[in-house]
């Protein structure tokens, strides 16, 4: 599987790897779906694995999943929450989840960020997270965004890219390159919705196989975009996903044509 830089950390990953929103908040009883998924993605070359305390279950779902393979692993989790002592009382639950040490901790949606970046830094002076991020899926937050990526204090950013959300293309992307900062895209399937249609024969036609082939893609021939995070609940589907990560990636007129095909 190819694998690109992710951020100022220096740190290769492979292009895709596995959301955890929704299909990772699973009863004890349901463990054995969360396995298989983990289980399939390893043995197919994922290593990125994204989720965050907003998710229920996940983060401890995930890490049961890996158990001793969680040095295969690369752990971007989350901070959400307004609170700083909440904060730190959750992290001291992911350093225990995660044998001790966070890939990458995000600020989620942005929220107190100003607030987490001194303690955040401090832990990753220490060596318990080695990267620092935040996310957002809203495109009202790009002002906030840039002034976080401005400061020179983060790592990475997590933003929506699919053919439907394009906007991150305009300012977004082109700050994150000109700053090294390394782009995590969620919704690549914009939430399954891109999924639904019937597959278009001129997709078939340009060596396309499914819409999550051609969605993944899309997002991957930005070189911009160092991983993508499909979710998904299936370990068949989750393994797919991967297989993509090997490219080729897309001609930019073939990438029109998925997303005029995709949002037409």
């Amino acid at each position: 599987m190819e694998s690109r830089v992710l951020g100022g950390s220096g740190r290769s990953v492979p292009v895709v790897g596995a959301g955890t929103w929704r299909v990772f908040d699973l009863p004890a009883d349901k463990q054995a779906v969360a396995d298989a998924v983990v289980a399939g993605v390893l043995e197919a070359g994922v290593r990125v694995f994204d989720t965050s305390p907003m998710y229920g279950r996940a983060e401890e779902v995930l890490a049961t999943s890996l158990a001793d393979r969680r040095k295969q692993a690369f752990i971007a989790t989350k901070v959400w929450t307004s609170s700083v002592d909440e904060a730190r009382a959750r992290f001291v639950r992911q350093l225990g989840w995660f044998d001790g040490r966070i890939d990458l901790l995000q600020v989620h949606n942005l929220v107190a960020w100003r607030d987490h970046l001194p303690w955040l830094e401090s832990e990753r002076d220490a060596g318990r997270i080695e990267s620092i991020g935040v996310t957002h899926f809203s495109s009202g937050a790009l002002d906030e965004m840039e002034e976080a990526m401005r400061t020179g204090r983060l790592q990475a950013i997590q933003v929506p890219l699919n053919p439907a959300e394009r906007y991150v293309e305009r300012r977004i992307l082109p700050l994150a390159e000109e700053l090294g900062i390394g782009v995590v895209a969620m919704r690549p399937f914009g939430e399954g919705e891109l999924l639904r249609r019937p597959f278009p024969p001129e997709l078939r036609a340009a060596g396309l196989e499914t819409w999550a082939e051609a969605l993944l893609r899309w997002t991957l021939s930005d070189p911009r975009v160092a991983v993508t995070i499909p979710a998904t609940r299936s370990a068949e589907h989750a393994v797919a996903n991967a297989a993509v990560g090997s490219g080729p990636w897309l001609h930019p007129d073939v990438r029109e044509l998925v997303a005029r095909l995709a949002t037409g």
